[in-house]
């Protein structure tokens, strides 16, 4: 018998290091990945890698592409169940509060994709395009001052929830975003 014995071809192979690298990069940081150390999260040789990736920075652009649309497919799924205006402020305060949208692990992610993003200018479409989703999806709701302004609290009081020794209660939240959207 001749040929490789590995089997048909693996058409996970590339979605796995994608997603081997978000787990790097949450574990890591982004300094800490490498084309060997994605290899080995996936579970893949080496060349896969660089067959599939012609740089480290493509691999990390691909990697956070992909979590700025996981992320934002979850928010917007938040705001397209609401039907009506307190039911989508109820949305919001559910995104800034609630565990569906900024674990931990999105949290690290998201903080290593600010900073990336900010010593690679190339990466902030990536950026821009996910705060684009996100603002389109408040704009369901909201008009598009409002969605905006929405946009940056949402980020604002997830990131300071998340380092802040008391955390801003819920309640207080959904205050906030009454006085918001009137």
């Amino acid at each position: 018998m001749t040929g490789s014995s590995r089997g048909p071809n693996d058409p996970e192979r590339r979605d796995r290091i994608i997603d081997a690298t978000l787990e790097l990069v949450a574990e890591r940081g982004v300094a800490g990945v490498t084309y060997r150390s994605a290899a080995q999260a996936a579970e893949v040789p080496l060349g896969s890698v660089t067959y599939y990736f012609d740089s480290l920075r493509q691999l990390l652009t691909e990697a956070f592409t992909r979590l700025a649309e996981s992320e934002s497919s979850r928010y917007g799924a938040l705001l397209d169940r609401a039907a009506t205006p307190q039911e989508a402020r109820e949305a919001v305060v559910e995104i800034i509060c609630g565990h569906q949208v900024g674990s931990e692990r999105e949290l690290l992610l998201s903080y290593e994709l600010y900073a990336f993003a900010a010593r690679n200018p190339e990466l902030r479409s990536v950026m821009r395009s996910w705060m684009q989703r996100s603002r389109s999806a408040l704009g369901r709701h909201f008009d598009a001052r409002t969605a905006r302004a929405l946009d940056a609290l949402i980020e604002g009081f997830i990131i300071h929830n998340s380092v802040d020794e008391e955390p801003t209660p819920r309640e207080d939240i959904a205050v906030v975003v009454q006085a918001i959207t009137g």
